[in-house]
């Protein structure tokens, strides 16, 4: 018996922590990440380069290392690091009601300030889908 029940409350520590991982985000049919109303749109490189092109002033932030943003970056991008304890120290000073634009070297940690940021309420996020890497592989430009 006492087995039994040791393993129903496995069974429901497991359910929960599941649960609370998910914080009620799920992805579209677009492949987009939808997380309390808030959309974070993942764009192609190509729709990342026309908007860049067409906005000299977007609030792009690359959230790879410093010293990865030292070896290349996307032009005009700001260095605010997802893993630097104070990631979002450094976000606020973005704004929240102008879209921002997060890339890094292959869209994982991106996806993680995407998500950061949703939480601080930003209204407009865009993700650069496969990150630099992707980036570069369609010969795009870079700053080094």
């Amino acid at each position: 018996m006492k087995s039994f029940l040791k393993l129903i409350i496995a069974l429901f520590l497991c359910v929960g922590i599941i649960s609370c991982n998910n914080k009620n985000a799920s992805k579209n049919a677009d492949g987009n990440t939808v997380q309390g109303g808030k959309i974070v749109k993942v764009l192609a490189p190509q729709a990342m380069h026309d908007v860049l092109k067409d906005n000299p002033n977007a609030q792009l932030v690359d959230v790879r290392t410093t010293d990865e943003f030292k070896v290349s970056h996307l032009k005009d991008a700001q260095n605010i690091c997802v893993t630097d304890n104070d990631f979002k120290e450094k976000a606020e000073n973005l704004d929240r009601n102008k879209p921002v634009y997060v890339y890094c070297k292959r869209g994982g940690r991106s996806a993680r300030a995407a998500k950061i940021l949703q939480e601080m309420g930003f209204k407009e996020i865009y993700d650069l889908d496969g990150g630099i890497t992707k980036w570069e592989g369609e010969d795009f430009d870079v700053e080094q």
